[in-house]
């Protein structure tokens, strides 16, 4: 029996699906925490819920970045075998560029999700990314880049177009500093960054190329971790407004919040458990639910409501469940010889 995605997601979905929030940690016990709560809610949901990003870049001390890039490879060398480790490297144009990715990647490049590189400003920097990754024997490992720059907003829908690149996302505080006092400060807070007129045309660009190219939107950070309500409010709409479908953390506290903003309603997923179960007892032909008419249009949005519950650790109906599960090897067969 063919599973949904083989059926509903082709060209006008995304090419693959990540843990809706992704936790950035640039201090070593911080890192260890992180990793610790990745396991225990991984335990507690049944799935990974949230990456968890080692940070080389702004979130780690000034000074000693060998020291810190060593570190960050034996974490994620001990690691667990399931845990979602990633690691933000220095920017290309910045001296320890070269060490990080010779360090990380190549000591550690067998255990990371992905490398996410910041203030990308063009394809140019993206294939200078894949040329030292492939120095680094890592070639294999996708890319996460950060748009922080007028003019890589301008080129949004190229870099998302790189086939390497597997997620884009805003870097608010960069964006906004790089106007030169043009944009006002209070653009960096929860309330400013939703309406303030250029920073809410560029979170749109980069959402908007990400789903032109199949990727990954992911949305800034909320500064104000303290304030839950705050920080929900705003995961919110930049999840059913702008059209993000990931989102930052920077402190354990919002994680929760993050993944209950992206989490779907109950009515709907129960609704779209009804479709999908029609649907596949149908041979995905159209079908009539609630009076109205669906087809595979319809299907591939109300497959993705399952999905989105499944990455934010939602109880899925009993007959959806089982398209989540691990695909279990088939027994390998030994014949022995005289």
């Amino acid at each position: 029996m063919q599973h949904p995605r083989e059926i509903l997601l082709g060209a006008q979905a995304a090419e693959g699906f990540l843990p809706v929030c992704d936790h950035y940690s640039g201090v070593e016990a911080r890192m260890r925490k992180s990793l610790q709560l990745q396991a225990e809610m991984t335990e507690e949901f049944g799935a990974c819920v949230f990456d968890v990003t080692l940070d080389c870049e702004d979130g780690a001390p000034v000074g000693g970045e060998a020291e810190h890039a060593a570190m960050v490879v034996a974490l994620a060398l001990a690691a667990a075998p399931e845990a979602r480790v990633a690691v933000r490297v220095h920017a290309v144009d910045h001296r320890c560029f070269e060490q990080d990715i010779a360090t990380i990647a190549g000591q550690a490049g067998h255990r990371l999700t992905h490398i996410m590189v910041p203030k990308i400003e063009s394809v140019r920097d993206i294939l200078q990314v894949e040329k030292a990754l492939q120095r680094a024997s890592a070639l294999h490992l996708p890319l996460h880049v950060l748009i922080e720059s007028p003019a890589a907003v301008q080129r949004a829908f190229e870099i998302a177009a790189q086939p390497r690149v597997q997620s884009l996302s805003f870097g608010l505080m960069d964006f906004v500093s790089s106007h030169g006092g043009a944009i006002p400060a209070d653009a960096m807070g929860v309330a400013g960054q939703f309406s303030h007129p250029l920073v809410l045309r560029a979170k749109l660009e980069i959402a908007s190329a990400c789903h032109a190219h199949g990727k990954v939107p992911s949305h800034c950070v909320v500064t104000e971790f303290n304030d839950t309500q705050a920080l929900q409010a705003a995961a919110e709409r930049a999840a059913r407004t702008l059209g993000f479908t990931r989102m930052w953390s920077i402190h354990p506290s919002q994680i929760r919040p993050i993944l209950a903003a992206f989490a779907p309603g109950e009515a709907e997923l129960a609704a779209a458990a009804e479709i999908i179960t029609a649907a596949a007892r149908a041979d995905w032909a159209p079908i009539s639910f609630a009076g109205q008419l669906h087809d595979r249009a319809s299907y591939r949005y109300f497959w993705q409501v399952l999905e989105r519950a499944h990455q934010t650790g939602g109880v899925l109906p009993f007959e959806m469940a089982a398209y989540f599960k691990p695909a279990v090897p088939a027994p390998i067969l030994i014949t022995e010889t005289l």
